[in-house]
């Protein structure tokens, strides 16, 4: 169990951070997440229901997605209008302050 936490650790240390780079990178993560915000409902939804209450959690869940899904796509049309302004710090992921993977999917 060490050996995989070691090796976890150590591929996680050589990946870099992620973030746009540019405006143009900032702008289509922008648009992939106002379109795309509505995954996380089934997702979460998902994960709900591997909780030790299934129908809880699958409720649970649904308004969990619901919210994640609207700041998601909140944040994407944020993204969309100041694409051309590299705030937050060049250009960088908003998600990543919340520790949320930068899109729905992941």
């Amino acid at each position: 169990m060490r050996r995989i936490a070691l090796i976890s650790f150590m591929l996680l240390a050589l990946c870099p951070p992620v973030w746009a780079q540019d405006p143009i990178h900032k702008m289509g993560r922008g648009v992939v997440n106002l379109i795309t915000g509505w995954v996380e409902v089934p997702k979460q939804m998902h994960r709900g229901r591997t909780d030790e209450n299934p129908f809880k959690g699958f409720g649970g869940g649904l308004v969990r997605g619901a919210g994640l899904g609207l700041l998601r796509m909140g944040y994407g049309l944020y993204e969309m209008v100041s694409f051309p302004f590299p705030y937050p710090k060049d250009f960088a992921s908003p998600y990543t302050e919340m520790e949320l993977p930068d899109y729905a999917w992941q």
